[in-house]
């Protein structure tokens, strides 16, 4: 799948027409999905019906939008219009369906983009991992043996895997950022409340966030302008103030990514943010509160249906105490202003987006600390505290073609997005970061050599 802008240029031109696009883009999730486990619904109907509108705009001489005929997929917690939102969960399989689509979809369909796919991801949004106790596990394309992380895992696989040329997800404590780095293509957490959450099933308000995975930075910077209701705006024509996260970001860090900051920032300062494990904690306990205070009359109601590992932790949450959550709270507000204080004169901020590459789904922990830690609660260990301070944060791809994908997070100011897609087309126009394709992916028929032999 070619990228969203060159799509909407030749669709506009006259040279395919939004109704080409989409077949083809049926016909590759069709034979693609089985091997991934990504898509959890196809929306063929729609799909149709919407590149024909397209179509008939263009007829017309009218311009359809920035998107014309562009096919995208949502996570599987957006409100699409005739369908039950699930957020990944059995539990609401048999709902009422969504009188109208989110708001996020309606801004995407006004800019020309067609809707084809919702997508699979962790139940209620509860993990690092994509592991989903109904739809199955979601796999990396660049090793099926891998998982894609998560928990907008479904998003970043097909985008990865080069079957839609963008998707969305949510973000609350690292769920785009974290597949993003691990599937090897560009997510955003924009500023927190920036992009529009209206018709998106809630996970923990207090760090909730949707976003676009691309790959490209000119199409997440487009595809970030739509969904923001705004025209995309230029940096500052001055230069970039590049500082680099040391201490507990680098502790757990793949020594690629340490070399890719040096080599970035070389002269950047050096910042350690103090308290970081006790944000850590403080945003497990109110993501845990809040989680737990949402499903708890249906957890009392049907504790049976939700899966076991988010049963589990959502039950958890429904015995954190009410001065707990209010003190997690109060030192946030503490720990963002001390932050706000500590990188005020920078820019950006440089970090590792995940600590390594994609683990096993047959073992699916990671290293922390010298000790092997679940991944589906630790590959956030990076984002989690990003998400506390509520700025806004670009995963992007390093430049390492032939091996498994590893991310850098670009850290802002509160709605400094226009300066971190800058500087992240400046790093891609050097070459430093980029997507590469995935070894061999060509659907789920084939049976090639094995991706363990990859280096990682």
């Amino acid at each position: 799948m070619r990228r969203a802008l060159d799509i909407a240029d030749d669709v506009r031109a006259g040279r395919v027409t939004a109704t080409e696009i989409v077949e083809r883009c049926l016909t590759g999730l069709r034979a693609g999905n089985d091997r991934l486990c990504a898509v959890t619904h196809i929306l063929e109907d729609r799909a149709r019906a919407d590149a024909a509108k397209v179509d008939i705009a263009i007829a017309a001489g009218r311009d359809p939008g920035p998107l014309a005929g562009v096919p995208y997929g949502v996570k599987d917690l957006f409100d699409v219009a005739g369908r039950p939102t699930t957020a990944g969960s059995a539990l609401y399989a048999d709902a009422a369906p969504a009188q109208t689509d989110a708001e996020a979809i309606r801004r995407l369909r006004d800019a020309g983009a067609v809707l084809v796919a919702t997508l699979n991801m962790d139940e209620f949004a509860y993990g690092f991992a994509t592991i989903n106790a109904r739809h199955g596990t979601t796999r990396n394309p660049h090793d099926p043996d891998r998982l894609a992380g998560g928990s907008s895992g479904g998003s970043a696989a097909i985008v990865a895997a080069g079957l839609l040329p963008f998707a969305l997800g949510s973000d609350t404590n690292g769920s785009i950022r974290v597949p993003a780095s691990l599937t090897g293509v560009y997510g955003v957490k924009p500023t927190h409340g920036d992009l529009p959450m209206a018709g998106v099933f809630p996970f923990a308000e207090s760090f909730d966030d949707i976003g676009p995975f691309a790959t490209s930075v000119a199409d997440i910077r487009c595809i970030h302008s739509v969904l923001q209701g705004a025209s995309p705006t230029n940096a500052e024509d001055r230069k970039v103030r590049v500082a680099q996260l040391g201490g507990r970001f680098l502790e757990n860090a793949d020594l690629d990514l340490r070399a890719a900051i040096i080599e970035i920032a070389p002269d950047g300062a050096v910042l350690e943010l103090p308290d970081i494990a006790r944000a850590r904690s403080a945003a497990f306990l109110i993501t845990a509160y809040e989680g737990g205070t949402l499903h708890r009359a249906a957890l009392a109601a049907n504790a049976m249906m939700f899966g076991p590992a988010t049963r589990d932790r959502l039950i958890a949450g429904t015995l954190i105490p009410r001065s707990l959550y209010d003190a997690a709270q109060e030192f946030r507000l503490s720990f963002k202003a001390m932050v706000t204080d500590l990188v005020a004169e920078y820019d950006i901020l440089l970090g590792p987006a995940t600590p390594c590459v994609a683990p096993l789904v047959e073992d699916p922990r990671i290293l922390i600390d010298g000790v092997m830690k679940p991944a589906r609660s630790d590959l956030g260990i990076h984002t989690q505290p990003i998400s506390f301070t509520g700025l806004p944060s670009l995963s992007v791809p390093l430049r390492r073609p032939g091996r498994l994908p590893l991310g850098l997070q670009l850290i802002g100011r509160p709605n400094g997005e226009s300066t971190l897609f800058q500087f992240a087309a400046m790093l891609e126009a050097k070459g430093v970061i980029g997507t590469s394709p995935p070894p061999d992916y060509r659907g789920p028929d084939y049976r090639g050599p094995s991706y363990r032999g990859i280096e990682t």
